[in-house]
């Protein structure tokens, strides 16, 4: 089965970068469901819950725009236009900043700003961009 990103890809467009959420923010979860595990399987909802929300998630630049697809039974999409995009904000906490992972807000002229909590080396992301938008010119 095709991913997200790879579907929607139109004529002369290629990935340039593909992101992902980072397990840290829910290694809770992840604890939890390991502790729980034999208790009737009970673990078993909390680690689905983690590897469903990790499996769901699709960011990519690509030559063209940002896709951001969240989601498994009900799917939330997103794609911003590179031109269109005006700023890529990172925020990090003090945990975020040490384990590598954060929140990337895109704002676009005209368009919903995309928030992506718990993305994995979000400061990778906005180097990816930065240089998407540079081959643009």
């Amino acid at each position: 089965m095709a991913s997200y990103v790879d579907s929607v890809l139109i004529s002369g467009e290629a990935v340039m970068h593909r992101g992902h959420v980072s397990l840290w923010p829910h290694a809770w979860k992840i604890l939890l469901g390991i502790v729980l595990l034999p208790l009737f399987g009970l673990g078993l909802i909390f680690l689905a819950w983690v590897w469903i929300l990790y499996k769901t998630t699709e960011i990519a630049i690509t030559n063209k725009r940002i896709i951001a697809k969240f989601g498994f039974i009900s799917r939330s999409t997103i794609e911003i236009n590179l031109p269109k995009v005006e700023s890529v904000q990172v925020d990090q906490g003090v945990l975020g900043r040490m384990l590598d992972y954060g929140t990337i807000i895109v704002s676009g002229g005209g368009t919903p700003n995309l928030a992506i909590p718990g993305a994995a080396e979000p400061l990778e992301f906005r180097k990816h961009f930065m240089e998407a938008t540079d081959k643009l010119k």
